[in-house]
């Protein structure tokens, strides 16, 4: 056996041997190519992928998830802070699916499961009080965490005593309440009426200003029917509208430059302030009905006529003798008759009384700024975006800014507009796709293992074909060996005279030296 092999051996010797430096290069090279390629695609290939399948972990759920996992013999992935637990990409769903059917993940509370490994026998009151307060926070844990903005929450019942005497039972419980709100999310006014209602009917005898509900940076979460708390309310109301504002703008900018350019090409940012002051004013005014002449509808009329008749008087006094008659004043004639008539007309018009209780708006825009960045058609040139076209962008957006002040009161000019208006052309940084990255990588691969099986096939061609070469030269060199040279014949038997021969060896001497001197040599021997 080790004779085969050493013959083996000493042929594989001999067949390198015939390769000269460079073919032995790139044999060797071609050779550690293909090992170093198919190792990088067979660790890739077997490779693990872990994707996300918990988060926001309270430690005893961690801990159970963890058990459940070892116990399965499931591969998974714990962070650092204990709270997030990463398993294979394709056992997530059944991973969840067995976490939530075995009860698992029950956010650090076991509401009134807390009974169910209890025995009947064997428990004190006190233990018995602490098991039902866990319980109830419990309860109320998992309902306040089953709201979508909330991420996690912590409750703390405290129940009163209960005794014999009228003063401990008209004694309240009060509920104290930690929520943790997911990033992106804003808890309204309504939401936390929500909560405090949860709260109040899940506990015996707890009105709702014995409840404390707040956030995890400590800011105080206050019910909408509580007096006293009704600042926080319109607070969070109008910011609740400034944002309303302001997202529907930007998703109908979008939406119009979208069209245009591409909605992944279009980046649109608004910025507002709102004046929230009511103002409340009365109108009282008259006004005719008859618009032409201004003239109202006749109501009434009343005419009244009348007439006097006087004969005169006998005597009269002396001229200018009375208190108050002025002296030297003719005093009036005793003679002839005197007549006199009075009319008067009353005319009553009706008039439109109109009273207005004018209430402003809700709100108006005091100022308003709107920032679009814009990838150029050419990603890396910001000038194939023309100036014609950044002009009418920036005119239609200016027209928006003027059509949302208009109730501000408040005059702008042009430039005014224009600087409240911004137009950026630029690239835009995109995040990596991981799919594309991976079928990039195993693209790369492929190709790499291609061009190493090509390297392979263009040097065993090589091999081949030096190997034919040197096999036919040595079949011709065999051939050279063993045919016996054929020399030129003289034809001595039929020439006449010595000079006919000289004649020939001299011809041949003269054109084939060569096989002059074979001709010689043979000659020589066979003498």
């Amino acid at each position: 056996m080790n004779e085969n092999l050493l013959q083996y051996w000493e042929k594989v010797k001999q067949y390198w041997n015939r390769f000269n430096r460079t073919n032995k290069i790139i044999i060797i090279a071609t050779v550690l190519l293909l090992i170093l390629t198919a190792a990088i695609i067979s660790i890739n290939l077997s490779k693990t992928e872990y994707s996300l399948a918990f988060t926001d972990l309270q430690p005893s759920d961690a801990a159970a998830i963890k058990s459940y996992l070892d116990t399965s013999k499931i591969p998974y992935h714990l962070s650092a802070d204990g709270k997030s637990i990463e398993v294979a990409t394709n056992e997530v769903a059944n991973v969840k699916l067995g976490v939530e059917s075995q009860g698992l993940n029950k956010n650090g509370s076991l509401g009134f499961g807390e009974f169910s490994d209890s025995s009947k026998f064997g428990i004190t009151d006190n233990e018995f009080k602490v098991k039902y307060i866990n319980a109830v926070q419990g309860e109320l844990q998992q309902l306040i965490n089953g709201i979508q903005a909330i991420s996690s929450s912590k409750v703390n019942v405290s129940l009163p005593e209960e005794g014999p005497f009228l003063k401990q039972q008209a004694e309240k419980a009060s509920v104290s309440v930690v929520l943790k709100v997911k990033p992106g999310y804003v808890l309204d006014q309504s939401k936390v009426d929500t909560i405090y209602n949860l709260v109040s009917h899940s506990v015996k005898n707890l009105p709702l200003e014995n409840i404390t509900i707040s956030d995890q940076n400590g800011q105080s979460l206050n019910s909408s029917k509580n007096d006293g708390n009704t600042s926080s309310n319109v607070s969070s109301s109008q910011a609740e509208i400034n944002k309303q504002f302001r997202s529907e703008l930007q998703k109908n900018i979008t939406s119009m430059l979208g069209t245009m350019f591409g909605s992944d090409k279009v980046s649109v940012s608004v910025f507002a302030t709102m004046n929230f002051d009511q103002k409340k004013s009365k109108e009282d005014f008259f006004t005719a009905p008859n618009a032409a002449d201004q003239k109202g509808l006749e109501r009434s009329l009343a005419e009244a006529s009348e007439s006097y008749t006087n004969n005169g008087a006998d005597s009269g006094g002396v001229p200018g003798t009375g208190e108050s008659d002025v002296p030297g004043y003719p005093g009036s004639s005793n003679s002839g008759k005197s007549n006199s008539e009075k009319t008067s007309k009353t005319i009553n018009y009706e008039l439109n009384h109109i009273t207005n209780d004018i209430i402003s708006q809700q709100y108006v825009v005091k100022d308003l700024n709107i920032n679009v960045g814009i990838e150029p058609p050419v990603k890396d040139d910001p000038n194939s975006l023309t100036a014609e076209t950044k002009t009418a962008i920036q005119n239609a957006l200016v027209n928006i800014v003027r059509t949302a002040l208009a109730d501000n009161k408040t005059t702008y000019t042009d430039e005014e507009l224009q600087k409240r208006v911004t137009v950026l052309a630029h690239a835009f940084a995109r995040p990596t796709d991981t799919s594309a990255t991976k079928t990039t990588t195993y693209l790369t691969y492929g190709g790499l293992a291609l061009a190493a099986l090509a390297i392979g096939a263009i040097a065993g061609f090589a091999i081949r074909k030096r190997r034919r070469a040197t096999q036919l030269l040595a079949e011709q060199e065999l051939q050279m060996s063993t045919a016996k040279p054929e020399l030129p014949t003289v034809d001595i038997e039929n020439v006449t005279n010595d000079n006919q021969v000289r004649k020939q060896l001299e011809t041949l001497a003269k054109k084939r030296p060569e096989d002059f001197v074979n001709l010689l040599r043979t000659w020589l021997v066979d003498e």
